[in-house]
């Protein structure tokens, strides 16, 4: 297969799922896609970038890694309260992957994420990587003009809350670190069954688009963001665009069931690693008092949790155990974070 020969190949696939796109006058094939705005509407756009070794390992199923390319960059356009609409995704691929089933398959799984939310592929591109795997993802969203939901607009006295449950993905990171695999047994006993729910939250997580487009599409949600570095490090980002602080309650915290499980056994904190431990890809926000009744209970079967609150003192992120407080340091990933 040539270059040429997958980008016709994909253009096809492309166009056979979404030839009535609205607002897409020209997709694959051109120097560049054509999108026409709609009146009244804001566009945003989010690019992520994933890198072999770093952000994942060749040795995950090359679908899951399709749908996690998409995932990542979902739950972006979720926590700005917007409406996915087109995706761009750039491979950077070493020669034997190439001539591998690696870009079928990753596809394949694309396409699935992407048909479920209604997303069209408008465009990539595809060049040779010397050694790894590179990915570059870009989703472009639509919300009403004026009405994204930013970092920025918390303020003292609303009330935070958290999608789903947390640590699961960090989980996940460690089973995959001692060498776990996936497992495809019917009968698989439950600690196994447990041991693949946290490697498919690693490996596949599930971005809160319903969630993001309630909450925005409603006006519930003053600021919010999406937990991928880590709930300390991501509560602290938006603290600090709102020039606030935070106040949350450890007990509150809603721990993966199977982390908690799972932890237990291998000598692991459940809460640190829901602190801490990132690629969640739940939405953490923040609620206006008149605004916390008429939060529904759930959204697509994911429900919320009031996990803290908004408070006067600029950056100061705290956590509450019982009658102890004590200060809440950002321990998420940073990509060139210094080791000692």
């Amino acid at each position: 297969m040539s270059e040429f020969d997958f980008i016709d190949r994909i253009r096809r696939l492309a166009k056979d799922r979404f030839a009535g796109a609205s607002a897409l006058s020209l997709g694959i094939g051109d120097d560049a896609a054509v999108i026409q705005p709609r009146p009244g509407v804001d566009t945003v756009v989010t690019t992520d970038l994933l890198v072999e070794d770093i952000d994942f390992r060749r040795e995950m199923p090359a679908r899951l890694l399709g749908q996690k390319a998409l995932a990542v960059s979902l739950s972006d356009i979720a926590a700005m309260g917007a409406r996915p609409r087109w995706s761009f995704i750039s491979l950077g691929l070493p020669e034997e992957i190439w001539k591998s089933d690696f870009v079928d398959e990753f596809y394949e799984g694309f396409f699935a994420l992407a048909d479920h939310y209604s997303v069209t592929l408008a465009g990539g591109d595809i060049s040779r990587a010397p050694e790894r795997i590179i990915i570059d993802s870009v989703v472009v969203g639509e919300v009403q003009i004026g009405q994204a939901v930013k970092r920025s607009d918390a303020h003292p006295g609303d009330s935070i809350f958290v999608t789903g449950t947390l640590g699961g993905a960090a989980a996940g990171l460690r089973l995959i670190e001692t060498g776990a695999q996936l497992h495809v047994a019917a009968d698989r006993e439950h600690e196994l069954a447990a041991v693949d729910a946290l490697l498919l939250r690693q490996m596949c997580p599930e971005p809160r688009v319903g969630w993001g487009r309630v909450l925005g599409e409603e006006r519930l949600a003053s600021a919010m963001i999406d937990v991928s570095d880590g709930l300390s490090s991501d509560l602290r980002h938006l603290c600090h665009e709102s020039g606030a602080g935070a106040l949350i309650q450890s007990s509150a915290i809603p721990l993966d069931p199977h982390a908690v499980e799972l932890c237990g056994r291998r000598a692991l904190d459940p809460l640190l690693l829901a602190l801490h431990g990132g690629e969640d890809f739940e939405l953490l926000f923040t609620v206006r008092p008149d605004s916390v009744g008429g939060l529904p209970r759930q959204v697509d079967g994911v429900p919320i949790t009031k996990i803290g609150q908004i408070t006067a003192e600029s950056e100061s992120i705290r956590i509450a155990e019982g009658n102890r407080v004590w200060d809440l340091p950002a321990g998420g990933f940073e990509h060139f974070k210094a080791h000692n």
